[in-house]
């Protein structure tokens, strides 16, 4: 019986250098090729989320461009000038190639932004005659921000409008207003005749990235050239007289009659 079982234990023994077990090498190889897979899975789903991201900032640019372009049109379509008035109603373009300004007198529609401001208290309705100002200027992180100051026609500009502008756009490269001047027949960035309206207006804006760095979208360029469909009332006409001695020599019609 002794013998038997030392043959059991000799032959279990020999069986066992026939067991396949991992070896230092195998696994350090597995954990490599693991280690690889991982690190392609992330720089996929990197790549996913850089490509998202960059989406929602060119979507983002195309919403603030529509609505700072809406918004300018709005107030250039309802633009209103008087001769005899041109400390009120003077039409002004800056003449920075970079950072452009616009200044006129306008009365803007009901859906204007911050009509619910400019509120008569005597009346309880809209001060809708305003005199708007368009400038680019300094923001946070080294930025620049397009913003609109606004204040009734015979009114100064009060506090709030002054150190809280309205922002329509932030992260600005570039914002220029030119005219077109009739007598060189080319586009202007300033226009000397303020007592007067320009019967085209070209305004460009180019936007940079919409992340607070800036960088997360290629820049946005566009340009938007305006007609403008009023005319600057002249002084005579406004006053009621046309000609020497303050008459009234305005042509007079007459209803035909059968």
């Amino acid at each position: 019986m002794a013998l038997r079982g030392e043959r059991d234990s000799s032959f279990a023994i020999r069986n066992l250098k026939f067991v396949r077990a991992f070896t230092l090498i195998e696994i350090m190889v597995a954990i490599a090729i693991f280690s690889m897979v991982l690190m392609a899975i992330y720089s996929v789903w990197g790549s996913i989320m850089r490509a998202s991201q960059v989406a929602q900032d060119v979507t983002a640019q195309a919403q603030r461009q529509r609505i700072t372009l809406r918004t300018i049109e709005d107030s250039l379509m309802a633009v209103q000038s008087f001769q005899a008035s041109p400390n009120y109603y003077s039409f002004v373009v800056g003449d920075d190639a970079e950072a452009g300004s616009l200044s006129f007198t306008a009365r803007v529609p009901e859906i204007f932004p911050r009509n619910g401001k400019f509120v008569n208290p005597n009346t309880g309705r809209d001060f809708n005659l305003r005199r708007l100002s368009y400038s680019l200027e300094a923001g946070e992180n080294g930025q620049k921000n397009l913003v609109l100051r606004q204040n009734p026609v015979l009114m100064d500009l009060d506090a709030d409008e002054q150190q809280f502008p309205l922002v329509l756009a932030r992260n600005v490269r570039k914002f220029t207003v030119e005219c077109w001047d009739t007598n060189k027949l080319d586009w202007a960035t300033e226009w000397l005749a303020t007592n007067s309206i320009p019967t085209l207006l070209r305004v460009k804006l180019v936007l940079g990235g919409n992340t607070v760095a800036g960088a997360g979208a290629p820049d946005f360029s566009v340009a938007r050239v305006y007609s403008l469909p009023s005319q600057t009332m002249p002084a005579a006409i406004q006053n009621g007289s046309v000609g020497n001695g303050g008459e009234n020599h305005l042509p007079q019609f007459k209803i035909p009659t059968r």
